[in-house]
């Protein structure tokens, strides 16, 4: 097989021939990476005034070839000229100079998304991907559920019992995928307890350019009027993780996909759960009831409604890197109130909320597969300023 493609808008009469020389640019860019090079992808918009050119290199692009085949097809049928070639030699994981083009610190953030990370970060992140869950990143799904108790995970695999779990035991963060045709299923990440696991899977997951991120989590109730099995669906976030401080300054404000919360409220109404939408206060602090006053205060400021120590971290992430995201949880204590969260009472909250928990979220997934099969939009989390950048205008 060659090593170079060219698609040119002219020569092409059909559908169904866009389709199959799609399906040949993604072989010959998989081709290109198993030969040893990175395959770069050079893209001439026409219509786009300001950044007609947009370009960029891949690595391991079998791991995320549903993106590619659909993202390319989208610029194949808007009339854009596609060209495939080989940039430069691959590195090897144990060469130093891997990292000289994965700081973040140099990133362009007006990047375009499909070209927004450099191969060499692609790279790092599945490789560690597969090290923290104990899968391969082609199991990997569109839809990525988040979570940090055993319980999801045992609800489900009884609800998919043919998912694909961990090649092995005791890795970090296990993932369990439901496989569907074009990665259409579903992946559950038991992600463990802290906002530094939180970054660390949404740093590496964000590569492979999911659809949507949910958090399916508890959280201690902070209002009085709230009863332990009630829902949290998060509408802003209180960010005391200080995990991302230091690259997102904390004056820009994150918010969940307007979409996936409106799926959600709907279906929380469905079956009739009680629940309160508003702003979740995470933080980095287990025992933060032991500096309580200071904690209090700033609760009472941001008016946050639930306390957690997750759910900021993968919003933030999930803005970073253009991911629609949306965060479910569910009380389990109110520290606030003289209900903590009890050895014999926790578990019998768990087994009472873990079904309808998941299976609520699953099926929001469900309805936007159906209104949404090509991806939720993401204009919400892009600049207003970047058609100027080549942004929402000319996607």
């Amino acid at each position: 097989m060659t090593d170079h493609f060219k698609f040119q808008p002219e020569d092409i009469h059909s559908e169904n021939e866009i389709n199959q020389r799609v399906e040949k640019a993604c072989d010959i860019m998989e081709t290109i990476y198993e030969n040893g090079d990175y395959p770069n992808v050079l893209v001439k918009r026409s219509w786009s005034k300001h950044n007609p050119v947009i370009t960029g290199e891949m690595a391991r692009p079998k791991s995320y070839r549903w993106y590619l085949l659909r993202e390319l097809r989208k610029l194949a049928q808007k009339g854009a000229e596609i060209n495939i070639h080989p940039s430069r030699e691959r590195l090897t994981m144990n060469d130093p100079s891997l990292l000289d083009n994965t700081d973040e610190d140099q990133w362009d953030i007006t990047q375009k998304k499909l070209f927004l990370f450099s191969p060499e970060r692609i790279e790092i992140s599945l490789n560690r991907l597969e090290h923290y869950t104990g899968t391969k990143p082609e199991d990997f799904q569109r839809y990525i559920l988040f979570t940090n108790y055993d319980m999801h995970v045992e609800v489900f695999q009884d609800k998919f019992p043919d998912c694909t779990g961990p090649v092995r035991s005791g890795v970090q963060m296990p993932a369990y995928h439901h496989k569907l045709d074009d990665n259409k299923g579903i992946s559950l990440v038991n992600i463990g307890v802290g906002p530094a696991n939180a970054k660390t899977i949404t740093d590496h997951i964000a590569v492979l350019r999911p659809d949507a991120m949910i958090m399916v989590g508890h959280c201690g109730g902070l209002r009085n009027h709230q009863d332990i099995g009630d829902f949290v669906l998060a509408t802003g976030f209180m960010r005391n993780d200080g995990i991302l401080d230091d690259i997102l300054p904390l004056n820009i404000p994150i918010t969940p996909n307007y979409l996936l919360n409106v799926y959600l409220k709907e279906i929380l109404d469905k079956y009739d759960r009680s629940h309160r939408m508003g702003t979740i206060y995470t933080t980095a602090n287990r025992n933060w009831e032991f500096v309580k006053r200071r904690t209090v205060e700033q609760i009472h400021m941001s008016r946050s409604i639930a306390v957690d120590m997750e759910s900021a971290t993968v919003a933030t992430n999930g803005y970073r890197y253009r991911i629609p995201n949306a965060t479910l949880l569910c009380v389990s204590d109110k520290p606030l109130h003289g209900k903590p969260k009890l050895s014999e009472e926790a578990q019998q909250f768990y087994e009472d909320s873990k079904q309808l928990h998941l299976a609520m979220v699953i099926e929001v997934l469900d309805i936007c597969k159906h209104n949404y099969p090509e991806g939720l939009p993401n204009a919400s989390i892009r600049a207003m300023n970047e058609p100027l950048m080549g942004g929402p205008d000319d996607e």
